[in-house]
């Protein structure tokens, strides 16, 4: 039995048997509620008590459940692209801003600085080039003269050379001039870009979080200041192994599931898969995008993501809890009450009331049947080897026969399909925690209020060591039936 089976089995076993363990209380309660014996099979000449809800028949839509990181869309991380004091932060955790606007300014009074310096720079680079420039066009005035006198042989030929030679001189020194004003330009330039980056401004228009900085801290390029993103459309982003990528597809239905939504089911599309895998997880990185104008999902949440991708085949449909498999033999199956509802009498379970649990039916034949898993989703799985209608086993399983034609007469308490789901969607933690309280309380009205105080000191010990039992740590049904009858 895989350890997710073992462990959704343990929280239906566990969690109604809380009902049984209440309804024991006393022996007049059992015989007026149909004879509860109690658990514990055979011993003492006991007829064992279990739980059961009928099979149905249906088609099993078929998931596939993920883990997911929510994200921010456009969700960055802010850094300033230089070093100084914050002298004044304007925006606080959870405010929301636009594109440009200020979020935290640094010191500038070394910037002005230097943006000053280069002005002057600039000015003196100015200066320089338009004395080159006089300077050329003086000596281009003088070659041009020089010609003419050359032309009627009264300017020699030495003078003349020397002469082009200043005027190319100068034209270099121009050249030089201009470039340095460039230079000083460009420089500028750089310094007035690097004194308005003393105000660090929102690059989005969206929410602020994860504040990183105080006023007079001082910070450089490497401190990351702020977390930005729009938060009105998140992102959660999912991993998808190669055994699911013929099967995961863009527009599929997305189920999205998280401790903090409660009950809340929010439902979305898979919006893209990339077509790369990863060399080190082997997966594919799925996207989905979900509307969050309620803010429901907030930017770091850790949720579950079941994807629908298809329908199973119709079949007999039974609660995972049902499955079972012999710990000697390996067998897997079901048990079934053949005989009840038929023979045997069994009261409504149309509805479940935790004061008052279904009655247990008379003693009646269970045997084990081996089944087909055709289709397995979250909860339920489709079998074939069992017909819809018959009664199926789903806490109580180790306390009769996997024998090969062998019937163990058993007490029933039918659970609706309702309930049961309801049950298998529990944690673990949450489940023994819970039915601490419930011995608790029984123990209260069983000894009186002396042992009220005693019970109180033990409360915080008893829950934050049921804190401590992993949610998919693997037990036998064994181990369960022990839990069952420690109250």
């Amino acid at each position: 039995m895989t350890t997710g089976r073992i462990s959704t089995w343990l929280v239906a076993a566990l969690f109604v048997g809380v009902g049984i363990m209440t309804g024991c209380g006393s022996s007049g309660d059992d015989d007026a509620r149909g004879g509860n014996q109690g658990w514990g099979g055979d011993r003492g000449g006991k007829t064992p008590s279990v739980e059961a809800v009928q099979a149905r028949f249906g088609a099993l839509p078929l998931r596939e459940r993920m883990s997911g990181t929510v994200y921010a869309r456009n969700q960055v991380q802010i850094y300033p692209e230089i070093g100084a004091r914050v002298v004044a932060v304007n925006v606080q955790n959870g405010d929301r801003v636009r594109a440009g606007e200020p979020l935290i300014r640094l010191e500038s009074d070394t910037y002005e600085q230097r943006v000053k310096q280069a002005r002057a720079s600039l000015r003196i680079a100015r200066a320089n080039a338009t004395s080159a420039e006089a300077r050329l066009k003086e000596l281009q005035s003088q070659l041009r003269r020089a010609e003419r006198l050359a032309e009627n042989q009264f300017q020699s030929e030495q003078e003349l050379e020397s002469l082009r030679a200043q005027v190319q001189g100068a034209e270099a020194d121009l050249e030089q001039a201009r470039g340095q004003v460039e230079q000083a330009e460009a420089t500028l330039d750089e310094r007035r870009s690097d004194l308005s980056r003393t105000v660090v401004r929102a690059p989005i228009s969206g929410s602020v979080g994860q504040r990183n900085v105080q006023v007079g801290q001082r910070i450089g390029p490497e401190t990351r200041i702020f977390t930005m993103g729009d938060l009105e459309t998140v992102r959660v982003e999912i991993g998808i192994s190669d055994r699911m990528m013929g099967k995961i597809e863009p527009g599929q239905t997305a189920q999205i599931t998280a401790p903090s939504l409660g009950d809340t089911v929010i439902t979305a599309a898979v919006t893209r898969i990339s077509p790369f895998l990863s060399n080190d997880s082997f997966s594919a990185e799925a996207e989905i995008e979900v509307p969050n104008s309620g803010g429901a999902l907030r930017a770091g949440m850790f949720v579950k993501v079941d994807v629908l991708y298809g329908e199973s085949q119709e079949a007999t449909l039974v609660p995972l809890a049902a499955l079972y498999e012999d710990p000697e033999t390996g067998a897997r199956g079901v048990f079934v009450a053949p005989t009840l509802g038929t023979e045997v009498p069994v009261p409504s379970p149309d509805s479940y009331n935790e004061d008052e649990a279904p009655a247990l039916s008379a003693p009646t034949p269970t045997t084990f049947k081996q089944v087909e898993i055709l289709a397995e989703g979250q909860a339920t799985a489709g079998v074939n080897g069992i017909e819809p209608g018959q009664w199926v086993i789903t806490v109580g399983q180790n306390l009769l026969s996997t024998a090969s034609g062998e019937r163990t007469d058993a007490r029933v308490r039918a659970m609706p399909w309702s309930r049961l789901m309801a049950l298998q969607r529990l944690q673990d933690t949450d489940l023994l925690d819970r039915i601490m309280k419930r011995q608790r309380e029984a123990a209260r009205q069983r000894f009186g209020t002396a042992s009220t105080d005693r019970d109180s000191a033990a409360d915080t010990t008893d829950t934050a060591s049921s804190r401590q039992v992993p949610a998919s740590s693997p037990a036998t049904p064994d181990t369960a039936n022990v839990m069952l009858t420690s109250g």
